[in-house]
């Protein structure tokens, strides 16, 4: 749901969570933990820079801001509960007068790190910008040790996100005397994407423009969209998909249907490496989900990691006849997907998983509850193999995938449709309306079927990226980064330049 620095190795943080994450079918909220570890192998570079003569080396703790203590409902002023809310401030770079640049956290913990690597922090750097990022409320640690149980959990919602920002903002103006002078502008990626483009939508006069990179602002219950971009990135050539691949992913993942169906749980169970016994319909359900869900984190992170496989490691191995056939070449493939990430092995317990959501007590893996919570209740965001050009199970369908809101929630079917209705309403879903918008995403990216991908106006504008997948424009510039993304944060700089050149033109002329 943003995504800042460059993964070249180590992913020991993210593996942790992704041994429990494996049973969460939207790969949206895996996309913190893999930030996390960009941003740390990014600290190390960053340690490492050669320094201009007399420029001092910042520390990490340099730029730790702390808490603001926020209400847990800002639209009920009777309700009294607050919470701490993290944040983190940069002000290297920042002189009197200059702008403003707000990153925004979402669906997981915010690092510290996000204050000193990553394109926004070049750009505060080139600007001279006071850099300033907030953490979502209820994930990491800005939430009270009873956030998450099922009486607090109506608190979490974007609407309430956005008055977060509001609050923040008013604190930040007040802390470092701040005046209209101070322009405002954000940035988001995936769902912190979405907000960025929401808070300049209905806070116009508080920030003056919005990088809302891999957005998803089109809310959607059957999302059957994500795996029909999963099919076409693995036929893409440019990446080094090819039909031929897509038909073995197809054909690999229709013998394992046909496994199932004929109730031969355990040869599945070796093959393709599962953590538990696979008992019943709704554990091979879950297995089928997390077997495509393995391919499809490697789609959408394509090239986000040194180690880790990609499109054309994963296209190499299914399409060669030396390996066997079509479902041999998948369980090579899973098998040197899971090494690559760092995965032991493929959930398949339901239960295991539904318990796993129910559970109310705050740990650092608690980002799951809430994730899929929002989910439910404003986003829908369920991944289907409804379109045909899909090459994963039909079985994994909409009913199974909705249960969940159901079984952990008690949610029904239609509350959560009824729920992304309004979310699309509220919003404007892909057309939103708004002004100084720069929409920026990635083709190979399955998320960005739903953001905005060409220009509604002249102020709300849109990139996309031929070749590169999810926020890869948020992360730190690469001598390895292809053209087409070298060429989409120039273009990104300009649009920024252009929005503080305007915002000057406008204090002039009041």
């Amino acid at each position: 749901m943003a995504f800042s620095g460059r993964l070249f190795g180590g992913l020991s943080l993210l593996l942790v969570m992704l041994s429990l994450a494996q049973a969460v079918r939207q790969f949206h909220v895996l996309r913190q933990r893999l930030l996390q570890q960009q941003e740390e192998h990014n600290w190390e570079k960053f340690n490492s820079r050669k320094l201009k003569p007399g420029m001092a080396q910042p520390e990490l703790d340099s730029i730790m801001g702390g808490n603001i203590r926020q209400p847990l409902d800002h639209f009920n002023k009777q309700n009294r509960i607050t919470f701490n809310q993290r944040y983190y401030i940069n002000s290297d770079f920042f002189r009197p007068g200059n702008p403003v640049f707000l990153y925004i956290g979402g669906e997981g913990e915010l690092s510290g790190f996000v204050a000193i690597m990553g394109h926004h922090v070049n750009l505060a750097e080139q600007y001279g910008a006071l850099l300033v990022a907030l953490e979502h409320r209820f994930y990491g640690s800005s939430l009270n040790p009873d956030m998450l149980e099922d009486r607090n959990l109506p608190y979490l919602n974007s609407q309430q996100a956005l008055s977060d920002l509001v609050s923040f903002q008013q604190f930040i103006t007040q802390k470092y005397k701040l005046t209209q002078n101070n322009t405002w502008i954000c940035f988001g990626g995936s769902y912190p994407g979405s907000l960025a483009a929401w808070f300049r939508l209905k806070f116009p006069h508080l920030v003056f423009g919005a990088i809302a990179s891999s957005a998803p602002v089109r809310a959607q219950v059957d999302f059957s969209g994500y795996e029909k971009v999963v099919a076409e990135s693995l036929s893409n050539p440019v990446i080094g998909g090819s039909k031929q691949c897509l038909d073995a992913v197809a054909e690999g993942f229709a013998a394992v249907e046909k496994l199932v169906l004929a109730g031969q749980l355990q040869k599945l169970e070796k093959d393709f490496q599962s953590c538990t016994h696979v008992q019943g319909h709704s554990d091979s359900i879950e297995l089928l989900s997390n077997m495509a869900d393995v391919l499809m984190f490697i789609v959408q992170y394509n090239n986000e990691g040194e180690n880790m496989a990609n499109v054309n490691s994963l296209c190499k191995t299914m399409t060669d006849p030396n390996i066997g056939s079509a479902y041999e070449r998948l369980t090579v493939a899973n098998l040197k997907a899971l090494k690559s990430i760092g995965l032991p092995c493929v959930h398949s317990s339901h239960t295991e998983f539904i318990q796993l959501l129910r559970d109310t007590k705050v740990t650092k893996d608690s980002f799951m509850r809430p994730w899929i919570f929002q989910t439910c209740t404003e986003f829908g965001y369920f991944m289907t193999c409804e379109d045909p050009i899909c090459p994963f199970s039909k079985l994994v369908d909409l009913k199974f995938q909705m249960d969940v809101c159901k079984e952990a929630f008690n949610i029904s079917s239609r509350s959560a449709q009824d729920a992304v209705s309004f979310t699309n309403e509220y919003y404007g879903a892909d057309h939103p309306k708004a002004t100084r918008v720069l929409f920026v995403n990635g083709d190979v990216d399955p998320w960005h079927s739903l953001s905005v991908l060409e220009d509604q106006s002249s102020s709300e504008r849109a990139i996309l990226i031929n070749g590169t997948a999810h926020c890869a424009d948020m992360n730190m510039p690469s001598n390895t980064d292809p053209l087409p993304l070298v060429e989409a944060r120039k273009k990104i700089n300009a649009q920024v330049g252009e929005w503080l050149k305007l915002a000057k033109e406008m204090q002039q002329d009041s």
